[in-house]
């Protein structure tokens, strides 16, 4: 398989310092003051981590009510990050679609909050 020019190799120590945890949205509000529409969640991600606040463009796919209780994967060691009004601790991962819309990454089945990919 070649290697397109947008993806730079990396290390295995590389990837290992990237912190992606799994963790339960217990909340999700619109967030009216974002540019692109968009939600406030917050996700419990164990007694390790805890929860962790952040904002997602994911509209397209998800009401705030569905969202509750569902399970998603993040990155929780990237420094804060202020979005307008709001600071993002964390950040949801997610795919594009074919029209560009935000689809999260999930596991397949429930594993506790806070556990790390590998």
């Amino acid at each position: 398989m070649d290697q397109s020019e947008d993806t730079k190799t990396i290390t295995i120590d590389d990837f290992l310092n990237v912190d992606v945890r799994v963790g339960t949205v217990i909340e999700a509000f619109d967030f009216p003051e974002a540019r692109k529409p968009a939600y406030k969640l917050k996700i419990d991600f164990g007694d390790e981590i805890g929860v962790k606040k952040t904002s997602a463009q994911i509209t397209a796919h998800y009401t705030a009510e569905a969202l509750l209780g569902r399970q998603v994967v993040a990155v929780v060691n990237f420094p804060p990050r202020q979005i307008g009004p709001f600071m993002s601790e964390v950040l949801t991962l997610g795919l594009s679609d074919d029209n560009g819309d935000i689809v999260l990454l999930q596991p397949d089945q429930k594993v506790p909050n806070g556990g790390r990919m590998h």
